[in-house]
């Protein structure tokens, strides 16, 4: 099918979108937790191995998917990942137990792995490095959007008709992004990887990636990146629930203060790195981070301050994400940027996974500032990576 070169607005519109969907159906889980605890009698212990699978699906086929995506293109691999992902969401109807639960998400992370990266490495494919931070910026952006309306609205959807319906409503706006692409988005005019894709090919070109200094250190920077912000998140509202007598309703106020904080700071952060350099911007918003969660339990001595302790966590979280992931488009050449990709996004997914598995232990057994304790170095640990052993390019040569 043959598009004509549209804006680059709509480009990003259109990966917005898809952003938006599918982080909101991630994120939907941790506010509801205990909402799926409750209906379907699952241990609080078991709750965060629902986060786990997901993840885990997530790194395995975005591992797959990123040497696919490098020969086939982008714009087929983000078309199939949107379609299985509008359909894994609809099946959140046959849930009814932990097991079939466990399957749904499997299946979700089927397409999450697929659509790994993909949007990521569309943007490197089709803008000029001087423009990912913008482009990516606000692409980005459509998880904090997802945090302002998707996730109260699916906090709400879920009290007044269960947990199942969210998921419905990201499954139509998936669909819709399936639709958009199709009709809109444009094979990037980049050269495809030739030859023959096999499994020993593929494993022995990541190698050959992770043998490098850099994109091991990338590697390891994503990995706790996502570590870091699992281990402070997900039991983060099941906390204030038990501990501080928040509401449903109030978490999800809470998810919407912190997705306007990432839409004020994500796209300006994107803009400024491109003006000043990623590095620099990820090193601070890891320091402040590091600072602001070992600070969680203690500063909270009243209800309100959860509202500008997360607001400032979410300014934090939303000022590395665009600057690290610009970075990471310009370690590789075109025709391996969905591999690196794939691979830096599949192990932070396990990093997500791993930290959902043992944010439970750790919050049932030394309670949640063991949580924020754990969160904190890990963090802390990308930062430092990412300041002494990620280069960042100069402009002439990006």
């Amino acid at each position: 099918m043959e598009i004509r070169r549209p804006s680059p607005y709509l480009i990003v519109l259109s990966l917005w979108l898809l952003v938006f969907s599918a982080s909101s159906q991630i994120m939907i889980i941790s506010p509801i937790l205990p909402q799926i605890g409750k209906e379907l009698t699952i241990a609080d212990t078991l709750l965060g191995t629902l986060i786990t699978a997901y993840s885990l699906m997530v790194g395995l086929f975005a591992i797959i998917s990123g040497p696919i995506s490098d020969r086939i293109g982008r714009r087929r691999i983000l078309l199939i990942g949107t379609g299985i992902m509008s359909v894994s969401l609809v099946c959140h109807f046959f849930v009814v137990d932990y097991f079939s639960f466990l399957a749904v998400r499997v299946f979700s992370g089927v397409a999450g792995g697929i659509l790994s990266g993909a949007a990521v490495s569309y943007i490197g494919d089709y803008f000029p490095y001087k423009r990912r931070g913008w482009a990516l910026g606000w692409v980005m952006s459509g998880s904090a959007f997802g945090q302002i309306f998707g996730i109260p609205l699916g906090v709400v959807l879920a009290g007044q008709f269960g947990f199942r319906a969210p998921f419905y409503l990201f499954a139509a706006t998936m669909g819709l992004t399936f639709i958009l692409l199709f009709f809109r988005l444009p094979q990037p005019p980049v050269r495809k990887r030739e030859g023959q894709l096999t499994v020993r090919g593929a494993v022995s070109d990541y190698w050959k990636m992770l043998r490098q200094k850099e994109i091991a250190a990338a590697s390891v920077a994503f990995f706790l990146m996502f570590l870091g912000v699992s281990v402070y998140v997900v039991y983060f509202p099941t906390w204030l629930e038990r501990s501080h007598g928040f509401s449903p309703n109030q978490v999800a106020s809470l998810f919407l203060v912190g997705g306007i904080a990432n839409v004020l700071t994500g796209p300006q952060a994107g803009r400024l790195s491109d003006r000043i350099g990623r590095k620099l911007i990820v090193l601070l918003s890891c320091v402040g981070l590091f600072f602001v969660m070992l600070a969680t339990t203690v500063v909270m001595r009243a209800n309100w301050v959860a509202y500008p302790l997360f607001f400032f966590i979410m300014v934090l979280v939303a000022m590395r994400i665009s600057p690290f992931s610009a970075l990471l488009t310009a370690l590789v050449s075109d025709q391996n940027r969905g591999s690196l990709m794939s691979l830096t996004v599949a192990l932070g997914q396990v990093g997500f996974g791993f930290g959902g598995a043992i944010a439970g232990p750790l919050y049932a057994d030394l309670g949640y500032s063991s949580n924020t304790v754990l969160g904190a170095v890990a963090v802390l640990g990308m930062g430092l990576i990412v300041w002494f052993l990620v280069p960042e390019p100069r402009t002439e040569e990006a």
